[in-house]
């Protein structure tokens, strides 16, 4: 069976930037994913298409085809007194937007009553080398396809 729209697909990878491992699965934790359904980057996504169990694919992935090129003007001061505990640099915090949507965001500096945090995914602009071996192809399920997302197993308990 192929990778194809409505496949759920089980991949073993090893992400690198500049040479440098960022991410990856780990021996017996597989990324399972819905495809088609954006829930792996786009280009990733497009080189995965048609392939096979077995089949290994080392792709470079274009930040925008990835995480999208880094906005400068995306970063913002905010208050010291809107975080609840020590702040870290470099660390990733989350804020909801005024729609309630989630926001992850990273700390830059702090100088002293101010954080500045930069909004933008940390690989944003980053060119993205995926080795990705691909394990297992099925049907995705008729809940699966329904929340758009995989299961494990084909089971998932929304909470």
């Amino acid at each position: 069976m192929n990778i194809t729209q409505d496949k759920v697909a089980d991949i073993n990878y090893k992400l690198t930037v500049d040479g440098e491992l960022i991410d990856q699965s780990e021996e017996n934790d597989p990324l399972t994913y819905l495809h088609g359904h954006s829930n792996i980057i786009p280009g990733l996504e497009r080189a995965l298409e048609g392939k096979a169990a077995g089949d290994r694919v080392q792709v470079t992935v274009q930040p925008e085809d990835g995480y999208g090129p880094r906005d400068e003007d995306n970063s913002e001061d905010l208050d010291r007194e809107d975080f609840d505990d020590d702040i870290e640099i470099g660390a990733t915090y989350y804020a909801q937007s005024e729609d309630g949507s989630v926001l992850p965001f990273t700390v830059t500096a702090v100088n002293g009553d101010k954080v500045t945090v930069d909004f933008n995914p940390p690989l944003a602009g980053k060119v993205l080398n995926f080795d990705v071996t691909v394990l297992n192809v099925r049907d995705a399920t008729a809940e699966e396809l329904e929340h758009g997302h995989a299961h494990s197993d084909g089971m998932h308990d929304h909470e």
